[in-house]
């Protein structure tokens, strides 16, 4: 299984959990290798292809700086690393949805990508990858999309983006409602409010995911590890265990029905229960279950 990274992913002069923790993982990668699992660099996003999906007056603030507010929108320091890491990591998820479309399972240790407005960010999100994704994947013929969002928040940011697109269906569950929205006809939210709810409620709409299209082309998978307890923001209750068994049901739901799948590693953040091994520990169930899939 191909996972894409570049060092340019943790770019950014501001230091915090969506801009470093990426290189945190490929590290441990390549200390603790998992099978099957290879580190591949992604080409740079192309500059046009943001416009697809992002405003030009957006992309130039973030390309430049200004105007600042805009440059600053989703709500971190602007600098000229920036620009280069967001092309890397939106360009990593590209390069996985097309890898998924020709082996079947791949990923990217991109986060930082479902609040991302057509014309600014939003909540530490840039650029919308997934929709960035959807739209490539299209591009060479993939019709359906399904894009899963497991993030412990809301993805607002992808629910608007892809209102208008009659082939590209969202199926989110939450467990805060920040940037939440209201569900549409391919646009699907519930909120969990306890744990035990948790798993049910993905199995629930994975179902009804399976009677929207029962022929997806690609899932985008958006596998958010700040549901677990000890994450910053996270759902007491919601275990590593639970995480892991949650990993087993995604990919073990896409193999079923033979849909290729990509994934970004979405949001997790340190607290004073969760510290950077631990939060490295958690993407890795992520990884190691989507190469034990690639393997069957």
């Amino acid at each position: 299984m191909r996972l894409f990274y570049s060092s340019d992913y943790a770019g950014a002069a501001h230091a915090f959990e969506t801009t470093r923790k990426a290189a945190w993982i490929a590290d441990s990668l390549r200390t603790s290798p998992i099978d099957g699992v290879f580190l591949t660099v992604p080409k740079p996003l192309e500059p046009a292809a943001l416009l697809e999906v992002h405003e030009e007056i957006y992309v130039r603030a973030i390309r430049s700086g200004e105007p600042r507010n805009l440059a600053e929108s989703q709500r971190f320091p602007w600098d000229a690393g920036l620009w280069p890491m967001v092309l890397a990591s939106n360009g990593g998820m590209v390069a996985a949805a097309l890898s998924a479309l020709a082996d079947g399972v791949s990923g990217s240790l991109s986060s930082g990508l479902h609040h991302a407005r057509r014309h600014r960010g939003h909540g530490y999100c840039t650029f919308n990858g997934l929709v960035l994704a959807a739209r490539a994947a299209q591009r060479v013929g993939a019709s359906s999309v399904l894009i899963l969002d497991l993030d412990a928040h809301c993805g607002g940011g992808t629910a608007r983006l892809i209102e208008n697109d009659p082939l590209i269906w969202q199926i989110d569950v939450s467990v805060c409602r920040f940037d939440a929205y209201e569900s549409s006809d391919r646009c699907h939210l519930e909120m969990v409010d306890v744990a035990a709810g948790y798993l049910p409620a993905i199995e629930r709409l994975l179902g009804k995911a399976g009677r929207l299209d029962p022929g997806f082309d690609l899932c985008l998978y958006n596998a958010g590890m700040d549901p677990h307890e000890h994450s910053d923001g996270g759902r007491r209750g919601i275990t590593a265990e639970i995480l892991e068994e949650r990993e087993r049901m995604v990919f073990s739901w896409c193999r079923e029905r033979g849909v290729p799948v990509a994934f970004a590693l979405a949001g997790g953040y340190l607290s004073n229960r969760l510290d950077q091994a631990g939060l490295v520990a958690l993407h890795r169930l992520t990884i190691a279950e989507a190469a034990r899939i690639g393997r069957i």
